[in-house]
């Protein structure tokens, strides 16, 4: 296997471009990671209002058709 780079550093400059690179990693993953965050948030705000929805629904008595 042969390296494109002599050093960690050039590594991380990337003739010039690094900043720019490292910076799109940098916004992917803290994109990617709000939108898990998020998700999990609603799902979990969704579960606890059926489940209130549910105990609702079991305190009230059925109506009887008329």
């Amino acid at each position: 296997m042969v390296f494109q780079f002599d050093s960690l550093s050039q590594f991380f400059a990337m003739g010039g471009y690094g900043f720019y690179v490292w910076l799109s990693y940098g916004l992917t993953f803290a994109v990617v990671g709000l939108l898990i965050w998020q998700s999990k948030r609603e799902i979990k705000q969704t579960l606890t209002k059926a489940q209130k929805e549910q105990a609702r629904e079991a305190r009230t008595p059925p109506r009887s058709p008329n």
